[in-house]
């Protein structure tokens, strides 16, 4: 056939690719050689074939791997790693001896690909994401209007039942990324038996194509048929997936096809009788490379200042102490500030832009803001491709629907790129619309993070600093948004990383009331009001729980007594937070927590506050009793 000018140099690569597979699964002593294997020809063909014109279907340079004109390859199928390094062995990046320290607690080859590795885009292995992270990439590409770069995926056919890898198809369809190409690996057999559909592949190419893609189903171990497939997603118009027909274990006659054998490596008597069926032949390295990147079409850039549609400033908002401001509404307006301020913020909101106030960013500079719907775990693991190319994202919804995206957020840590997540109407203060519509675990959620940046504004002004504060930090940072009007508590002040606020503090003080977001307020007034009791207390405003201000916290240690109180439940907030912190520093002081302890349910913000005994009027009958006791 003559779509393949290279197959011989191919078929000897594929068996340099087999033999390094199962001998470094065997030196580990385990890792995934059977679902690497059955991927060979499809990605050998990729990353090394060439047309009958001698044209690469991949382009790449190793040597400087965040050249914006690079394609860019993602294994969602992060188990199949033996087979990714060992491609990048082929490619002459890492030496074939290198190979053999696979899962190794020195080695950078872990048993699914991280940073570590200098070539991996994004951390993987947690199934159904990668397809996420490579239209994220392809759809920031397409606005950036780069014709350059695509995008390749390579997915499991056992992912493909999770939700995720369809709201992407959707999603990806509706943009119509044309850049983004993926190949599903139909191997047939999971982790415990058969997939959902098997060998299938008329029922995979009819929802691909339901969605809008192209798609063709094609021999995955015919490697023509590959190349054909890919000189077709190369050309397509629209999104494209290639359904590659392969074995499990593929090119080993005893694991090809054969259940049992996901996860396990071949023990020294079964890597030999493999080894025979792969014999080695007279070269002494794979005979293909890499081909480079073209260089970027001058009208491929990112658009430059002039082509942007907006405006080179926002027009800032003036408040003054005591009127009343949605914080939410603050962060519109800071977030429209910033992108206009800062190429690298791009927006990202999941049809909630009108209630998050994230569509005044849109209003201000529409090529940097996505809307992706009503799809979260999609949204997160977007926000990470865009990060890996160098984008600062917002990523806002409301925090009860936030932690949707759990494990997309916690991935999202290991692929070490800033991103900002907002959740806003958090708490039982949002009222009426119910407990279905309260986050009251999302500072759980981040706090259980390794490293994260955690802010709870109280007020329109120490939102617009934190939005700042947020925009600078290197990893995952993530901001509350109170839905209610509160009252303006700080004028332009300045607010930092791990800062806190001290009000009402007398040398007479009693006890301090910790508190942030829409508690401070009620600590405010029941400080105001014990005051009038004669019972002293100052209020610590905690805007930023993570890192803590652990001075303040010394300070307000000094008291003898600390309230804390928050609309959240007891577990991984603030009172926790608070709490963790004495114990560990061996504090001697009375601590009170207050927080949302009962079922919500409907209500006004009043009620709620009350019923959960996190108002004013709670917390002053803490204050009393505990000081009644000493």
């Amino acid at each position: 056939m003559k779509n393949l000018s290279n197959a011989a140099e191919l078929e000897l690569t594929d068996i340099f690719l087999r033999r390094w597979i199962l001998r470094m699964t065997t030196a580990a002593g385990s890792g995934h050689p059977t679902s690497s294997l059955s991927a060979v020809e499809a990605m050998s063909v990729l990353l090394f074939g060439r047309d009958e014109r001698e044209r690469p279907f991949f382009r790449f340079d190793p040597t400087e791997p965040e050249n914006p004109a690079n394609d860019r390859l993602i294994f969602s199928k992060g188990h199949a790693a033996p087979l990714y390094y060992a491609l990048w062995a082929a490619a002459g990046f890492i030496a074939p001896s290198e190979l053999m320290t696979l899962r190794r607690f020195d080695s950078v080859l872990e048993g699914h690909p991280t940073r570590r590795f200098p070539l991996t885009e994004v951390p993987t292995g947690s199934l159904g994401q990668g397809l996420s992270v490579g239209l994220g990439m392809a759809l920031l590409g397409q606005r950036e209007k780069n014709d350059r770069a695509r995008v390749f995926v390579l997915v499991g056919d056992g992912e493909m039942a999770e939700g995720q890898i369809w709201e992407a198809f959707a999603l990806a369809s509706y943009y119509n990324l044309s850049n983004l190409k993926v190949l599903v690996d139909v191997n047939r057999l999971g982790q415990c038996g058969q997939t959902m559909l098997g060998w299938r592949t008329d029922e995979y190419l009819r929802r691909a194509r339901s969605f809008g893609w192209q798609a063709w189903e094609v021999d995955g171990a015919d490697r023509f048929a590959l190349a054909e497939a890919w000189s077709l997603a190369d050309r397509a118009d629209r999104p494209s997936v290639i359904f590659a027909k392969t074995r499990k274990g593929q090119g080993v006659s005893f694991l090809a096809d054969a259940d049992g054998w996901h996860g396990k490596a071949l023990a020294e008597a079964d890597l030999a009788c493999a080894l025979a069926e792969l014999p080695e032949t007279k070269e002494r390295k794979p005979p293909v490379s890499l081909a480079g990147p073209l260089p970027l079409r001058r009208n491929s850039s990112r658009p430059s200042r002039e082509e942007e549609t907006h405006p080179a400033t926002v027009e800032k908002v003036a408040r003054s102490r005591g009127e009343k401001a949605a914080v939410r509404d603050a962060y519109g307006t800071a977030l429209a500030e910033l992108v206009a301020q800062r190429e690298e913020v791009v927006v990202l909101d999941a049809e909630t832009s009108n209630s998050t106030c994230a569509d005044r960013a849109r209003e201000v500079c529409p090529e940097r803001f996505f809307e992706m719907f009503i799809a979260e775990q999609n949204m997160v693991s977007a926000a990470v491709g865009m990060a890996r190319r160098g984008k600062h994202p917002f990523v806002s919804t409301f925090a009860a629907f936030i932690t949707r995206a759990a494990d997309q957020i916690r991935m999202a840590q290991y692929a070490e790129v800033p991103i900002t997540f907002v959740g806003s109407h958090p708490g039982v203060s949002i009222g009426a619309d119910g407990s279905s519509q309260m986050g009251l675990e999302d500072l759980a959620l981040f706090g259980a993070l390794r490293e994260s940046v955690i802010f709870y504004p109280a007020d329109a002004t120490t939102m617009d600093k934190v939005v700042k504060l947020a925009a600078d930090c290197p990893g995952i940072s993530y901001i509350r948004s109170t839905r209610a009007t509160l009252p303006v508590i700080y004028a332009d002040e300045d607010f930092v990383v791990g800062g806190s606020r001290v009000h009402l503090d007398t040398p007479k003080d009693v006890a301090a009331i910790v508190a942030a977001g829409v508690t401070l307020h009620e600590a405010l007034v029941a400080a105001d009001d014990l005051a009038k009791e004669g019972i002293s207390c100052r209020v610590l405003d905690l805007y930023c729980l993570r890192p803590l201000d652990k001075e303040a916290l010394r300070a307000a240690a000094e008291t003898g007594l600390i309230v804390a109180v928050e609309d959240h439940y007891e577990r991984g907030g603030l009172g926790q937070a608070v709490g963790t912190f004495l114990a560990a520093e061996n504090i001697d002081c009375d601590f009170r927590h207050l927080f949302v302890s009962r079922p919500p349910r409907s209500g006004t913000t009043e009620q709620l506050l009350a019923y959960e005994r996190i108002d004013a009027e709670a917390i002053k009958k803490t204050v009393r009793e505990a000081l009644s006791e000493r």
